[in-house]
Order: C-alpha cells, then sequence, then structure tokens
C-alpha cells in the first residue's frame, strides 16, 4: 500500500517535512483502515462533512470529509487476496452517508413530538431509519466512483462522477428528496451561489465534489505535480467561481415592480392543539390584526399595500366552507386589495351530492381571495411530501391498518394536483406567479411547468413559496429550507416570496440577496416591494440540467481515460 502514498511518511527533514509526514501518515493508517475501524472513520467523516451545509457553512468540512473519502476508497480498492470489492466501498459509501444525514437530519425528529401520543414511537424511523435509507444513495455513488477508480489525480473525477450521479438520483428516484445535496456547499454563499445560474444545483454539486476532495492528493500523491496540481486546480476554481459570482451581482439594487407594495404575515402559531378548529375565531383574528397593524406612516395596514401573504395553511378549518370566517375576511379587504394564502380545500361536488368522508378529496393549496371574499385563481400543490401530507399507495393500508397516518390530520391524506396544469398562479396586479408550498421549492428544474404542446410557455415574473416550518422548531431544519429556496431564485432568474408560518420570511432578488426578512421564531410583518426578474433566461432556465451532465460524462471521460493508462 506504499505505492498509492507517494512519499512514505516522515521523509526529508525540518518541520515543514514533518508536517506532510505526520498528514501522509493519517492518510496511510485512514487507507489500511479495517473492519469497524475503517467503519467508524466512513461515519464521522460524513457526519463531518455535514457542517458544510446551511446554516453553518463550513466548507473546510467538506474538503476534510471528502479527503477521508478519498482515502476510504484507496483502501478498499483491492482487498487482500486482490479481487476488486465493489461491495466493501458500497459499504464505505453506506457508512460515510449514514453519518452524513444523520448529522445533517436529525432535526426531524422535532416533527415526531408535535403530537407526541400518537408519534413519539416513530422518532427512530425518521432520526436513524431515514437516513439509513438516503444513505444507499451514497452507497451507489462510491460504488460507481470505484467502477472507474485509479490511483493518479484522476480518481477525483471518478468521486465527483459517483457522487453527483447519486445526489441527482436522489432527487428524482420514487419522489425525490434533494435536501442537504453536496452542492448546498457553494449554494449558501452569496457568491459561489451565483454558478447556479448556469449548472443549477447539480452542476455546484459536481463542483463542489471536485474542489473539496482535490486536498486528498496532497498526501497520496508520487510527485510533486500529482500532489499540489489539484489542489492547486481546485483553488484556481474556487477562485473563478467567486470572481463570477462578485461579477454577477450588480452594486445597485435590482429594479422593483411598479405599484406592488406586499406585505408578508408570520404569525408564529404554534404547530400543537392551540391550531385547532376550536380557536377558529382566534386564529382568523389574529391574521387580520396582523395584517392591519401599522408599521410606519406609509404603511398603516391594508390600505397602504397591495397583496397580503399568509403562509401555508394557514388555518384549521376549510375556508371555502366557512361563510363566516370567509365574510370576516372579505370584510378586511379593500376594493382592488389581494389576499393569497394557503389553506386546505375540497373538491367542489357536483349539485346536490353532500360532501361525505368517502367522497372528499382534499389538496393542500394557495388560494387567492379579493374583497367581499371573492375567490379568484388557486394552485393545489404537486410534490407532496410521503408520510407528512399521505401516505405511499402501495404501503397505505398496511401502514393504516399498524395505526399510522400521516402527520396532517386530512382524512385519507392530501391528494397531489396537476404540476403541467396549475403551476402557475395568476393574480391581479401581480405578474405571473410560480406557486410552491413547503418543500417543492428544494426542487431544482421544478419550479416552472413544462412547456406546453401549443403557443409560448407563460413566463413568471416572480416564485411565490408558502410554507409552515413549525414542525420544526428552532433547528438546522427551517434555515435549511430557506437556503435551498433562496437557491431557486438565483437557478431561474427570478424573485423569491416566501412567507412562513414560523420559519423564515422573506423576499430575495432574482441575484439571490435579501432584500427584507424575519427571523425564525417571531410573530412579525413584512413590507417589501417586488424586485423585477432578469431580462431575458438564465442559462440554466433555458438548458436545466444539460450543462450538469455535460460535466458529469467530462469526470466519467478524465477517469476512464486514466484507468485505461494504467493497465
Amino acid at each position: 500500500m506504499t505505492a498509492p502514498l507517494g512519499r512514505a511518511a516522515g521523509a526529508g527533514t525540518g518541520p515543514a517535512a514533518a508536517r506532510i509526514g505526520l498528514f501522509e501518515a493519517i492518510a496511510h493508517r485512514i487507507i489500511l483502515s479495517q473492519g469497524w475501524t475503517r467503519a467508524a472513520i466512513a461515519v464521522a467523516a460524513g457526519a463531518c462533512g455535514a457542517l458544510a451545509m446551511p446554516p453553518y457553512g463550513l466548507f473546510p468540512a467538506l474538503v476534510v470529509s471528502l479527503s477521508i473519502a478519498v482515502w476510504l476508497i484507496d483502501g478498499a480498492a483491492i482487498d487482500g487476496s486482490g479481487r476488486r470489492t465493489l461491495g466493501v466501498c458500497a459499504g464505505i459509501g453506506w457508512a460515510w452517508g449514514f453519518g452524513y444525514f444523520t448529522a445533517g437530519l436529525w432535526w426531524l425528529g422535532a416533527a415526531f413530538l408535535v403530537e407526541a401520543d400518537q408519534f413519539a414511537w416513530a422518532l427512530p424511523l425518521g432520526v436513524v431509519g431515514l437516513p439509513a435509507v438516503l444513505a444507499l444513495f451514497f452507497a451507489a455513488g462510491f460504488a460507481l466512483a470505484r467502477l472507474v477508480w485509479s490511483r493518479g489525480a484522476a480518481r477525483i473525477a471518478a468521486l465527483a462522477f459517483g457522487l453527483a450521479a447519486a445526489e441527482w438520483l436522489r432527487g428524482h428516484i420514487l419522489t425525490g428528496f434533494p435536501w442537504n445535496t453536496l452542492g448546498m456547499a457553494l449554494g449558501g454563499n452569496l457568491w459561489t451561489m451565483q454558478a447556479a445560474s448556469l449548472v443549477g444545483l447539480y452542476g455546484l454539486t459536481l463542483l463542489a465534489v471536485l474542489i473539496a476532495a482535490a486536498p486528498a492528493t496532497l498526501a497520496t500523491g508520487a510527485t510533486p505535480r500529482g500532489r499540489f496540481g489539484p489542489v492547486l486546480a481546485a483553488l484556481v476554481a474556487l477562485a473563478g467561481l467567486a470572481a463570477y459570482g462578485a461579477g454577477r451581482l450588480p452594486s445597485a439594487p435590482d429594479p422593483t415592480v411598479a405599484g406592488v407594495r406586499l406585505r408578508l404575515i408570520q404569525p408564529n402559531i404554534p404547530q400543537d392543539d392551540k391550531f385547532g378548529s376550536e380557536n377558529r375565531e382566534r386564529i382568523v383574528g389574529k391574521y387580520l390584526e396582523l395584517s392591519d397593524r401599522a408599521l410606519s406612516p406609509d404603511r398603516t395596514g391594508i390600505a397602504d399595500v397591495t397583496h397580503l401573504i399568509w403562509p401555508e395553511s394557514a388555518f384549521p378549518f376549510l375556508i371555502q366552507r366557512d361563510p363566516q370566517a370567509l365574510g370576516r375576511i372579505g370584510a378586511a379587504l379593500p376594493e382592488g386589495k389581494q389576499l393569497i394564502t394557503g389553506a386546505a380545500r375540497v373538491r367542489e361536488l357536483p349539485d346536490g351530492e353532500r360532501l361525505t368522508r368517502e367522497n372528499a378529496v382534499f389538496f393542500n393549496s394557495i388560494l387567492t381571495i379579493g374583497a367581499g371574499g371573492r375567490f379568484g385563481d388557486l394552485y393545489d400543490k404537486v410534490h407532496l411530501v410521503p408520510f407528512g401530507e399521505y401516505l405511499p399507495g402501495p404501503l397505505d393500508a398496511l401502514l393504516r391498518a399498524l395505526g399510522l397516518r400521516q402527520f396532517v390530520s386530512i382524512p385519507g391524506g392530501f391528494t397531489a394536483g396537476d404540476r403541467a396544469g396549475q403551476r402557475i398562479l395568476n393574480v391581479p396586479g401581480l405578474p405571473p406567479v410560480a406557486a410552491t408550498i413547503c418543500y417543492e421549492a428544494i426542487f431544482p428544474g421544478a419550479i416552472l411547468p413544462p412547456d406546453p404542446a401549443e403557443g409560448a410557455p407563460v413566463v413568471p415574473g416572480l416564485i411565490l413559496n408558502l410554507t409552515n416550518d413549525a414542525w420544526f422548531g428552532d433547528t438546522p431544519g427551517p434555515r435549511q429550507h430557506f437556503a435551498q429556496s433562496r437557491l431557486r431564485a438565483v437557478e431561474e432568474g427570478l424573485p423569491l416570496v416566501r412567507d412562513a408560518n414560523s420559519g423564515i420570511s422573506a423576499v430575495v432578488d432574482a441575484h439571490g440577496r435579501v432584500i427584507a426578512s424575519l427571523p425564525l421564531g417571531i410573530e412579525g410583518v413584512l413590507d417589501a416591494s417586488l424586485p423585477a426578474r432578469l431580462p431575458g433566461r438564465t442559462l440554466y432556465a433555458a438548458f436545466g440540467d444539460l450543462p450538469f451532465g455535460a460535466g458529469l460524462i467530462g469526470c466519467l471521460l478524465i477517469a476512464l481515460a486514466a484507468r485505461r493508462r494504467r493497465t
């Protein structure tokens, strides 16, 4: 095993040689680790990598994490008998992924404690079970990397190919779950996130792995070029990303849409028994009081704004079937004002048909309401949360027989809306709205509807995200959610208007700059103008993941070429 290490540990003289020797010795120990020791190192390395995600944003943690990943695959490339060991590499990848997801998603356990009497028993399924399942993607990624592995610097490209492909699959297979994708290590910084306008989140993932894994060669390169060349290239790439981002950001604020004055309400209502239908009067009253609260001489209440925005699932009842509550809201809206609110709704039935538990079909929706309580356009959530808003079809009967239901207490769960037909929300006084609810905003490339078969596609002027992060308390979860939503603005070149019950409510311009915001865990009112969209389309908006695909193929070809030279 000395060949991959280059110089022997401790070679040379003087303090610099000693430091390099220690670094090589650490790498050597990791490469030669076996069994439970190797598994423990992989878990710890993955957990370290989670510190690169928002809200921490410690990119050096990903450097440590992925450098160790390179050395672990080095050690597992060939076992003692000389057989190739894809299975061992997959096992290392699973352990690395388990550490990464456990450290990055532990806050999911808070949701199981909101109704602890019903869900506390299932807490290990979210805190440990979900990371164990998600880690299978990194197991596949490490195995893919091993297939094209070599001893030189090109193995960094092999790792980038394997992990970026695995992350893309994680975002698409079954319902997809691209939470804390590795590219967010670059996507949380205002300068480096600008590259998302070119290559999107998965392109950032490819770049993040290439840059963060490169320092592994400092301890394993056989020549000075092999040791320092990849690191120098990584530093140049990181500096280039930062320079591109700094150059893309204008010095002046983005222009605003004339005549639009937004008011976002963050009520901070706890997700517990206080949010019940018996408290409807108090809840509606709280929304109306906040909506008409004076903040300044020119913002004295509803009369001085054009659009009120309330968060996801604002009511613990069906507003469309509550004339009294709807009447109070309609009476508070002067002519020409619009309320945009999240609400559960039930599918309308034919005249004469009575609503029953059996024929009720529920949607998690965004509704628009004008003066007098008149309903306008609506959007039904397309990408529902498995186990949160519905039970997956094949498991539904079994899980209900065991007494398990989805977190949201809707009979039968929610039904998904029609993505192609409803993604654009039309609101008087606003440009076309690309509507998203809750975690729909974490899916890159899914903000806009598919282009229609005939005619020109509708060009939206903003992304609207209504959410309720009260389930997760004061944890990293709501902050991660906001960071991922914010990146969609950069990818699409659209401003983001985000309203949370409890979370982070904000208005973000099309460059990802936060114009105004309310912090997590407070009750508040946020007034802001609407930033304009960028002229034209970003490269990512025009071509989606094609640039990422080209980069992925490029890494594969580099790895294959190096492997062919070695054989």
